[in-house]
């Protein structure tokens, strides 16, 4: 139960920004086998995206929808598919998801919906053997769900024809794009000569998405259920003001202070991930990474012990935890700050699943504060600094205490420069109107070029 999700137990408190509290699975055209699947996992009523994005799709419409990271896309558009398509119709389904990770999660999340309709489900992604997903293909399963290079792979051996394709499924659009499978992604829809039942679904919507779209989707129905803000509001934010240097003593501190159940931290690079695993490993505190340079079993690995409550923190990059979407990740930390926004929309959403809270830290450094800013026009929040009086940050680096030095004596070298010519700032008044408001230059440049420029015409 992850990208869909349970409603909160009573007393947690029932969110009314992401249940459509007045409406039913039933009541939304939805099969009795698939409502009675919906019950033994406990789901009462539907998220927003679900009550408005799944009468559309049974409706036989294709679908451009919108909505919050955690607010239950996956059974939005995995539903619709389990009814409107036999359970024996081969490869007749197409899901395509940006990561490994997610696209065994999504799978996942489609079994369970199946386990009254009978459709089989089979997952194919990069890090694993062609031949052991060659034979679930074999088996001709109703639904597929992969990665593009993958899916384009297992096309080209002849093993996933499209032609029986009726549904396609583009998840996280958003994500797909930013990690760079435009291509594929145009090669594997503008292969269906037979135009399927599309859906697309994210949490941002683009020009790009837009304009994709416009040219795979047929007068598409577009939902978006995003209200004033990207961000759930079950999400505590914050942000500590920090030094590069200080963010790992950072992170150990408020790990130490807050006990929080589960952290997932992002970084960046993958060199930081490993920099700041080791680095809170040899603190005392029980940490696993995950990046891409992993071997997939070692990451399935990873992956297991997180869904079965064995890790406290996980130290991660963007594109490897796509797909973590488990339920009791209480806090999440940007410890570099993304340089894309809509980054930033996605990696906090994977707390506060399902209505429950979470929190989520950013560690802003003194020259991302445009960074910041952009985050919080993006969202429609303002996110508001904390600090803790008994964190006492550390030594300034000998190498960046020389820079500074040498920048404050070059600064202090070209100020008594100034000084020292009183007409070096004085503006000729013959000249100042050439120079309106400006500073008028008083002698040419020290040096020049030694180039010749030919002026004569040919």
């Amino acid at each position: 139960m992850n990208e869909d999700i349970k409603e909160p137990s009573r007393g947690a408190g029932r969110s009314q920004d992401i249940f459509a509290q007045d409406r039913s699975f039933s009541s939304l055209g939805l099969s009795a086998d698939i409502c009675q699947a919906l019950t033994d996992r406990g789901f009462e009523h539907p998220t927003h995206i679900q009550a408005q994005l799944i009468p559309v799709v049974l409706s036989g419409r294709d679908c451009l929808g919108q909505a919050k990271t955690g607010t239950g896309k996956t059974a939005a558009f995995g539903l619709p598919a389990l009814q409107i398509i036999p359970k024996d119709a081969p490869l007749a389904v197409l899901v395509l998801v940006p990561t490994r990770e997610l696209a065994i999660q999504v799978a996942k999340e489609l079994h369970d919906f199946a386990r009254h309709s009978g459709h089989h489900v089979a997952a194919v992604y990069g890090g694993q053997a062609i031949s052991s997903q060659a034979q679930k293909l074999q088996r001709k399963p109703a639904i597929i769900v992969g990665t593009p290079g993958r899916v384009m792979d297992m096309h080209q051996r002849g093993l996933l024809p499209y032609d029986g394709v009726r549904y396609a499924v583009l998840d996280e659009v958003d994500r797909m794009l930013d990690i760079g499978f435009r291509e594929d992604i145009r090669r594997i829809l503008g292969s269906m000569k037979q135009h399927p039942q599309t859906v697309f679904v994210s949490a941002t919507i683009s020009p790009e998405i837009e304009k994709l779209a416009r040219q795979y989707l047929r007068d598409p129905e577009k939902i978006v259920t995003v209200a004033a803000s990207l961000t759930v509001s079950q999400i505590r934010q914050s942000y500590f003001a920090v030094e590069r240097w200080d963010k790992r003593r950072l992170l150990l501190h408020l790990l130490r202070k807050e006990e929080p159940a589960l952290t997932l931290v992002f970084c960046r690079m993958k060199r930081t991930v490993d920099d700041v695993t080791a680095f809170l490993a040899k603190n005392g505190i029980d940490a696993q990474q995950m990046h891409g340079d992993m071997y997939q079993t070692k990451r399935d690995k990873v992956m297991t012990k997180l869904r079965e409550g064995q890790l406290s923190v996980l130290v991660a990059s963007d594109l490897a935890s796509r797909g973590l979407d488990v339920d009791d990740i209480s806090h999440v930390v940007n410890y570099d700050l993304p340089e894309d926004p809509e980054v930033y929309v996605h990696r906090i959403g994977r707390t506060a699943r399902a209505g429950r809270n979470g929190v989520a830290w950013s560690f802003v450094c003194p020259d991302q504060g445009e960074l910041l800013t952009a985050i919080e026009s993006l969202a429609n929040i303002e996110i508001p600094v904390a600090s803790y009086d008994d964190f006492e940050a550390g030594p300034v680096p000998s190498d960046i205490r020389a820079q500074r030095e040498l920048d404050s004596q070059r600064k202090q070298a070209s100020m008594e420069s100034k000084s020292r010519d009183p007409l070096a700032n004085q503006p000729d008044a013959s000249n100042a109107a050439a120079f309106p408001g400006g500073l008028v230059p008083t002698q040419p440049p020290p040096r020049r070029l030694g180039g010749r420029l030919s002026t004569r015409r040919r």
